[in-house]
């Protein structure tokens, strides 16, 4: 338990009424002249009623953890992670995944009424993952010569060294790494390939990253694995050091053969960016293939793919379903990525345009076009506000449905007035932030109205989801 702070005040006896962004928990307070405050409380789930010690003070709002509970709530249960409460990775694994849906479905819907003025009358159930451990294809660690102590060791008050970590960023700083024993996120050989790394690499002496300092050898892993069965593991060295190169990469290869795609990248920048870098093959395929119903997929080292595999595949089925294509139509996939719905929709249309801002990840579109035997699709590499201009359409065809799958920041404003005066029968918006999609929905709103909206669980025990949204023209 988290130690009293006598700087701050404690209130007690609060109880916890909703969950917000980021692990964190809401509560209400009425202060002395009768307004209402808001308390954001970590390590807390709807039900509980706890003491909670203030750590942050804002005008408007209060942070704090929970120094004290009087009430377990009936819909709290026991993590099965072991660096539950310190890795910020699953924050609602003390919540059961029924009570995760329902607060997910919730905030979706809630957001795209606030910010958007949505109509969410026709909002369909979410849809729950296959998977809620295991369901990761790609996770990335990081090197750090000085581990995060959790408050249990500080607690015990024996005298620790740092020592090396191996894993993930405490939320919100940095340069604190934890050091992972064991994730629940991503199948096998994930957890045995990091484990190892870093015991071989402490036996030999090799200079883990200080990321305060910039300094040292080893900086980053990335795991990725597919449903195949493939395996593919990204080595990120700060210094270019041949010999320990080449003794590390050989002894994975040689531990791990199930390792079918063995990279490393020379990386001497303030950031762990490796998209603009150049990424060299030490072994194997320079790509994994991944399989979504009778159709596969090629995965570089740069290339984006949806991250829980199985739920994907509902994912696209749920977006095919909203376009119900009859085969003529000319379909614009907007954040196409490696091409993964361009390809998938490819068979009901006539023709369907991919763009993506990442050159490599067009170039592993085309291929997937071509293992797959599918020849109505065309691909752009670019800047979406850049490529998505009136000669843009008159060159390629008006749409007569856009696929839309943005990043988080949702699509830029110039390309949305494009788009909104294109004529598209329908639109199918795809988003990971339904702030941005809601943001985006009202801008076109004038033109095109809300059909149906399917929130997806791509990310258990994550405060995170997918939502989809189709959108028609108005006659």
């Amino acid at each position: 338990m988290s130690r009293r702070n006598k700087k701050f005040k404690i209130y007690e006896k609060l109880e916890i009424i909703d969950l917000a962004e980021k692990g964190k928990s809401i509560a209400k307070h009425k202060t002395e002249d009768g307004k209402e405050l808001t308390i954001f409380v970590d390590k807390a789930v709807p039900g509980d009623i706890v003491d909670v010690q203030i750590r942050k003070q804002r005008r408007n709002y209060k942070e704090g953890y929970p120094v004290k509970f009087h009430k377990y709530s009936e819909k709290r249960i026991e993590p099965k992670c072991l660096h539950f409460g310190t890795c910020g990775g699953c924050t609602r694994q003390n919540l059961s995944y029924e009570e995760q849906l329902k607060y997910k479905e919730n905030h979706t819907l809630q957001t795209l009424k606030r910010i958007g003025k949505t109509d969410i009358s026709n909002s369909l159930p979410i849809l729950a993952s296959p998977e809620i451990f295991a369901y990761r294809n790609k996770l990335e660690f990081t090197f750090s010569n000085k581990r995060w102590l959790t408050q249990d060791e500080i607690d015990s008050e024996e005298i620790l060294k740092a020592g090396n970590a191996l894993g993930f960023h405490i939320p919100g700083m940095f340069d604190k790494i934890l050091d992972i024993k064991e994730c629940l996120l991503q199948a096998e050989p994930s957890n045995r390939i990091r484990l190892f790394v870093k015991n071989f690499a402490e036996e030999q002496k090799y200079e883990f990253f200080d990321l305060r300092n910039q300094t040292g050898f080893l900086r980053n892993l990335t795991i990725r694995t597919s449903l195949t069965g493939e395996v593919m593991a990204i080595f990120s060295f700060f210094e270019n050091k041949e010999n320990e190169i080449l003794t590390l990469l050989n002894k994975v290869a040689e531990e791990f053969p199930e390792i079918t795609s063995l990279m490393y990248v020379i990386n001497p920048k303030k950031n762990d960016t490796i998209t603009d870098l150049n990424i060299k093959l030490f072994k194997g395929k320079p790509y994994i293939t991944e399989q979504m119903g009778d159709l596969k997929f090629k995965v570089g080292p740069k290339s984006f793919y949806q991250t829980n595999s199985k739920q994907a595949h509902i994912l696209y089925e749920t977006i095919k379903s909203f376009c119900n294509l009859s085969g003529n139509e000319t379909v614009y996939d907007l954040y196409t990525g490696t091409g993964t719905i361009a390809n998938y929709l490819a068979s009901n249309a006539e023709k369907v345009i991919g763009v993506e801002f990442v050159e490599e990840a067009i170039e592993y579109a085309k291929e997937n076009s071509k293992i797959n035997n599918i020849n109505n699709t065309v691909f752009y590499a670019g800047d979406i506000k850049d490529i998505i201009k009136e000669d843009f359409i008159q060159k390629n065809g008006k749409p007569d449905v856009i696929v839309l799958d943005p990043p988080r920041p949702g699509i830029h404003k110039d390309a949305l007035e494009v788009l909104k005066k294109s004529g598209a029968k329908k639109i199918v918006y795809v988003s990971c932030n339904p702030a941005t999609q809601a943001r985006d929905i009202e801008i076109i709103a004038d033109k095109y109205k809300t059909v149906i909206i399917q929130p997806v669980d791509m990310f258990p025990h994550t405060h995170h989801s997918e939502n989809i949204v189709l959108l028609e023209l108005k006659s």
